[in-house]
């Protein structure tokens, strides 16, 4: 019985999944802020295509 009690308590102490868990939110936070910065710069970048293509002008 005393076997079962410290695998149990030993169980529980063990912090290597909350590790785990962290580096993966760690990981979902920066994809999620990278998703937004190449969203707001595809943005701007697509603005400036258009500006340049409007300046061209080529004729048809």
């Amino acid at each position: 019985m005393q076997f079962l009690i410290n695998k149990t308590k030993a169980f529980f102490a063990d912090e290597g999944g909350a590790a785990a868990l962290e580096y993966g939110l760690l990981a979902a936070l920066i994809a999620a802020v990278i998703a937004v910065a190449v969203g707001g710069i595809g943005t701007k970048l697509n603005t400036v295509f258009e500006y340049v293509r409007d300046q061209i002008k080529v004729p048809a």
